[in-house]
């Protein structure tokens, strides 16, 4: 999926790819989905042409209404009775976003199939919240509620009455623009939650509790209500509001045109610099140029790009596929490694980092990868055994995978805390050459996490550097605001300079946990 499309790909435990939506389940629900968490108009479709390939029904005419739309109940059905939360037992309720907007022939058939599904589980089990915007138009600021009232009349129309609006807008709603909304859209005033915009995300549950939406929601299903645990999450909020040091990292990418490509990577960067009491900015650089090419073109580009590197507290290369970009990403892993500025790759961010060293310290000049260089007399990346060359889709390595710690004595273990093993999500069809990884170990490029089989490598660190580290696996993915990804935090540590003694209290963790499974 193009990243300037769709965003960035949101990878599961599973392995299971998504639209980024599913992250923020994740991030804010500190929850762990799977591939049927994410419902999609070709899994259901396939899904009920195998059936009818199998005979399931009989030689009947196949149709939208009714096995598109019971195909559709009984996935949700289904996949509700999951637990994603790791606790035993049946889930007392089961978040159902559909996507898009009221009236898309691409949604028509998942409205009806939900019309319909209200009255297989009962009325009193289904809450419909429906999301609407009330824009302010013209000089004067007025809030204009037709946009809602036309949304909300066209989903009646098709068979779901909202329990619950959810209104969002810039400024907080006027108690009249409440009152009509209430009048209009067939529910009560206490029943139009108002999310406005706010100083930072960590508010918005904080508002939803203030404006009575748990109270709303369980009163509707007849459930018990318990008290709220949203102290961590005022905290959040509060300290990030908080005027703090602003720390810089460079993001040298190649998708900077579209924020949302990159969505993951920027929440653990979040994450980390709110841990690190450090508010983050990040400094966006095209790949491309830095690139020598650009200089010809453009030296303005090129000048001011080597500029906001230059003048960055620390480097992050994330992921990408194909070759646009690539020499410049490899030209930002140099900088890092001379200058001594933290860096921290991901992913193309690794391999990058193991050509630039085979080509400037072991002296490999056309090092490179097959992905870019198909006939390279030096491929220190090559392309997967068991991966396609033909089918693109879903043929990656993909999923939850365990990294073997080779030593404790390393960066990645100290932040980690673990004495053996880590658990990250993989996407990637390439990866470094392992008759090549003597070679870089000789010269201080070390291996420090490879993956069970001893044969692929999966973190690489530089021996007497402050901090420069790469993976092959997305570390973003796992990021949570309580729990920042380990290496993201130690990237913005080391940036602030703030690693060593936050080492030293790991090293000690990490030094009696391991006399402790000795014993």
């Amino acid at each position: 999926m193009s990243p300037f499309e769709h965003g960035e790909v949101f990878v599961l435990d599973d392995g299971g790819e998504a639209d980024l939506d599913l992250g923020n389940y994740e991030r804010f629900l500190d929850v762990t989905l799977n591939k049927d968490n994410n419902i999609t108009t070709g899994k259901i479709y396939s899904s009920v042409i195998e059936r009818e390939r199998r005979g399931d029904y009989l030689g009947k005419t196949v149709q939208v209404v009714p096995h598109i739309t019971d195909a559709i109940q009984d996935w949700i059905q289904r996949v509700a009775h999951i637990p994603v939360d790791g606790r035993d037992g049946v889930p007392d309720v089961c978040v159902i976003e559909l996507g898009g907007t009221v009236g898309d022939i691409e949604s028509s058939p998942f409205i009806e199939a939900l019309r319909q599904f209200q009255f297989r589980v009962g009325s009193k089990n289904m809450c419909v919240v429906h999301v609407s915007l009330v824009p302010v138009l013209g000089v004067v600021g007025e809030q204009k509620t037709k946009p809602t009232q036309h949304s909300v009349q066209v989903l009646r129309s098709l068979g779901l009455n909202p329990n619950l609006l959810a209104v969002r807008s810039t400024e907080m709603l006027e108690d009249p623009v409440r009152q009509k909304l209430a009048s209009f859209c067939h529910v009560s005033t206490s029943a139009v939650l108002n999310l406005h915009d706010v100083s930072n995300v960590a508010h918005v549950p904080l508002m939803m509790e203030q404006q009575g939406a748990a109270v709303a929601i369980m009163e509707h299903f007849g459930l018990e209500l318990k008290p709220l645990e949203l102290t961590q999450w005022r905290l959040r909020a509060e300290r990030a509001d908080t005027k703090m040091p602003v720390v810089d990292i460079a993001m040298v990418g190649k998708y900077n045109g579209l924020s949302d490509a990159y969505l993951s990577v920027i929440k653990a960067l979040q994450h980390a610099a709110l841990a690190a009491n450090h508010t983050l900015n990040i400094v966006w650089i095209e790949a491309s140029h830095l690139e020598p090419k650009t200089k010809e073109e453009d030296s303005v580009k090129y000048q001011a790009a080597w500029q906001q590197l230059r003048s960055a507290m620390g480097v992050l290369v994330p992921g990408g596929f194909g070759d646009r970009g690539v020499e410049g990403k490899i030209l930002a892993a140099e900088y890092a490694r001379t200058s001594g500025t933290p860096y921290f790759g991901i992913c193309l961010g690794m391999q990058v980092v193991v050509i630039e060293f085979a080509r400037n310290v072991l002296g490999w000049e056309e090092a490179n990868s097959t992905e870019f260089n198909p006939a390279t007399p030096c491929p220190t990346v090559v392309f997967m055994p068991e991966g396609s060359t033909t089918h693109l889709g879903g043929t990656m390595r993909l999923g939850s995978r365990r990294t073997v710690l080779q030593t404790i004595n390393c960066c990645a273990a100290k932040l980690y805390q673990a004495e053996r093993f880590i658990d990250e999500r993989h996407r990637h069809r390439y990866e470094v050459n392992p008759e090549m990884v003597p070679q870089f170990e000789e010269k201080g490029l070390l291996f420090v996490g490879k993956d069970e089989s001893n044969q692929r490598m999966e973190i690489v660190e530089l021996e007497s550097h402050p901090y420069f580290v790469a993976c092959q696996f997305h570390p973003e993915f796992k990021s949570r605001p309580m729990k920042p990804s380990p290496l993201f935090l130690g990237l913005i540590l080391a940036a602030t300079k703030q690693l060593d003694s936050y080492m030293q209290g790991a090293k000690t963790k990490l030094e009696a946990a391991a006399v402790s499974t000795a014993y």
